[in-house]
């Protein structure tokens, strides 16, 4: 009886400090920017989409480049304040990690970051985070990927999709070209991932297909 009463005692002090290690507070606000963050972006989603757009600007009395710059528009404020408001908690607290905020809302800076113009500043903080499991490892590799594409480099991962004019004068959506075709699976499981590179293309609506760098530049 005294053994389980100890361990039962031990038990909910255990939990008592792990409340105490969890910032409430910051968690809501965290999760009140998240919710920010996805506010009109279903709708631009939507907009891109060939079979959707038409129908859903018809809804709305515009056309499918105005409904994009409008919301686009209403969305960049969002990110603009949405920015301001995770530096500081950066300044604060370092990254607002799984141990400080809990899960899924370990994940709200990592959306606000992704989103914004400044994912070269923080990658270094977001690697971090995801070495300490304090957010999802894959997570980073999306990040990664999507900064090595905005410098005009081949992605690691495989997770970041285009849409432009190839050299041979063909516009075309298709999968940022990779480092390593050949290993991009093995490297997108051991990241993470529970999809293929030809799967997320799907996710895209895209058929993949391997496109080297020089049919872009």
């Amino acid at each position: 009886m005294k053994i389980l009463v100890t361990f039962l005692l031990f038990l909910t002090a255990g939990q008592v400090i792990a409340q105490q290690k969890m910032n409430l507070p910051l968690k809501k606000q965290l999760d009140s920017v998240m919710a920010l963050d996805q506010r009109h972006r279903q709708i631009l989603t939507y907009l891109e989409m060939p079979v959707k757009r038409d129908s859903v600007a018809k809804s709305l009395s515009l056309t499918v480049n105005e409904a994009k710059q409008h919301y686009w528009r209403l969305q960049n404020q969002i990110d603009s304040s949405n920015l301001v408001f995770i530096e500081k908690v950066f300044d604060k607290f370092g990254y607002p990690g799984k141990t400080v905020v809990g899960s899924p809302s370990n994940e709200s800076a990592w959306n606000l970051i992704q989103h914004s113009n400044k994912i070269d500043k923080y990658l270094p903080l977001i690697k971090k985070a995801a070495e300490q499991n304090e957010l999802p490892f894959n997570l980073y590799a999306m990040m990664l990927d999507r900064q090595l594409m905005r410098e005009g480099k081949e992605q690691v991962y495989g997770t970041q999709a285009m849409t432009k004019k190839l050299k041979n004068g063909n516009m075309e959506s298709f999968i940022w070209p990779i480092n390593d075709p050949l290993q991009v699976n093995r490297l997108r499981k051991e990241a993470g991932f529970d999809t293929t590179v030809e799967q997320n293309a799907k996710r895209f609506n895209i058929v993949y297909r391997v496109v080297a760098m020089d049919e872009i530049k």
